[in-house]
């Protein structure tokens, strides 16, 4: 993977930054995303959010990969103010929308939003397009970075 310090850092100063890398919407990129997400917060100096991060990626992959048709996903890691991180997953697919259930003891799956809700400070999903020409959504996890950079 190409390095992202010299890049990410000259944006640092200017605002809101956001990065994004399109994977292919199978469960093994869930390892790819991880892997962009520590490498990101290490450049933002944000080490101690990664594993919770990480974790979320790999669900929201897992999620998309699980109840989409998408032949590719687009994850989202950017910075929306200086005391919040966002991460999140694009799909083509704006009618499949996530739920949080209950699942069952004895089920095998059914609990990737439980965990989603457990970890993040918030998250939720938003439609991309207008009307009738929706085009796909974002399902996004945020939290708070304690203040910085």
């Amino acid at each position: 993977m190409t390095s992202l310090r010299t890049p990410v850092e000259a944006a640092l100063s200017v605002g809101h930054l956001t990065y994004s890398q399109t994977f292919p919407c199978k469960p093994s990129a869930a390892e790819l995303g991880r892997d962009l997400v520590r490498e990101v917060l290490g450049v933002w100096h944000l080490d101690g959010l990664a594993d919770r991060a990480a974790l979320i990626v790999t669900e929201l992959i897992a999620n998309v990969s699980r109840h989409t048709p998408c032949p590719e996903i687009r994850l989202t890691v950017g910075r929306p103010s200086a005391t919040r991180l966002r991460v999140g997953v694009v799909d083509r697919e704006p009618a499949r929308l996530p739920i949080l259930s209950q699942a069952a003891d004895d089920d095998e799956s059914g609990r990737g939003l439980l965990l989603v809700d457990a970890v993040a400070d918030r998250w939720g999903y938003d439609l991309h397009g207008s009307g009738r020409r929706r085009w796909g959504k974002e399902v996004w996890a945020e939290f708070r970075t304690g203040g910085g950079k």
